[in-house]
């Protein structure tokens, strides 16, 4: 024996030939047993099937509508756009281009502003929506709320 002749011990599994004669161990019914749903070709159930009785996904009601339409509104509040210019990450206007660098939406996101908090600077902000209060006190402190 050297060192060059050794080599790991590979057990390849191989898969079954089934239905090639009774001395195999799986020949005549090839595995699948006798009679019956399973050990005919094709005959299985679909996915949730309870053997005739009313499936779980039929039997629990089902409430309410979901609108496709639905618009999803990634929103910030005055409180925390006054916590991006205390920290200088924003200085004369919040546009969708500096919320998607900071990764606080995505591309196509739509943003709508709200009026949680205070204001003390003036900023211009630019946003697919406005609460009336938001748009007030951004107003009121010499900044721009404009709509895109």
């Amino acid at each position: 024996m050297e060192l060059n002749t050794i080599a790991p011990e590979v057990k390849k599994k191989t898969a079954k030939r089934v239905g090639r004669g009774i001395g195999s161990g799986t020949g005549k019914t090839s595995g699948r047993g006798h009679k019956g749903q399973k050990s005919r070709a094709g005959g299985y159930h679909k996915v949730g099937f309870e053997g005739g009785q009313m499936p779980l996904q039929r039997r629990v009601p089902k409430f309410g509508f979901k609108n496709i339409n639905r618009i999803n509104y990634r929103i910030i509040n005055l409180d925390n756009i006054q916590k991006l210019i205390d920290e200088k990450k924003i200085s004369k206007e919040l546009n969708l281009k500096i919320m998607e660098d900071m990764r606080f939406i995505k591309p196509k996101q739509m943003l709508k502003v709200l009026g949680k908090g205070k204001l003390n600077s003036s900023i211009k902000v630019f946003a697919h929506k406005f609460s009336d209060k938001a748009k007030s006190e951004i107003e009121s402190k010499g900044g721009e709320a404009l709509l895109i």
